[in-house]
């Protein structure tokens, strides 16, 4: 059957070069359909890679950033209970009576009259 197709003659008309003109177009339509495709992918694949890529950076960032702000927040607390220390420290210290027992037992100040004996805190070891 093959042989038969073979041996088929084409006929040289102008139909025939119009058909043969109007495949030919449609084979050129087919190949620019498919590159525009190609191109579109291309442009897509690109477009999706990169919002990935900068969300991951974000993400990561954004990580980041969380975990400077709780050691900052953790730093604010210490910070404050020091602060609250120092105010009651400073209240403390504007009772003259509160100033004047810190200076007779560090600093070995006393009364008119009176005598310190430094003890030592160890217990003896005989």
């Amino acid at each position: 059957m093959s042989e038969r197709k073979k041996t088929v003659t084409r006929l040289d008309s102008n139909y025939m070069q119009q058909y043969d003109a109007h495949v030919e177009r449609q084979k050129r339509k087919k190949q620019r359909l498919v590159r525009r495709l190609v191109l579109f992918s291309i442009i897509a694949v690109i477009a999706i890679g990169s919002m990935a890529s900068y969300h991951m950076t974000q993400r990561a960032l954004h990580t980041e950033k969380q975990e400077q702000y709780e050691q900052l927040q953790d730093e604010l607390t210490v910070l404050q209970k020091e602060e609250d220390n120092m105010k009651e420290e400073i209240n403390l210290l504007e009772n003259e009576e509160y100033v004047l027992e810190i200076a007779r037992t560090n600093y070995f100040f006393s009364k008119e009259g009176e005598l310190i004996f430094k003890l030592p805190d160890e217990e003896p070891s005989y």
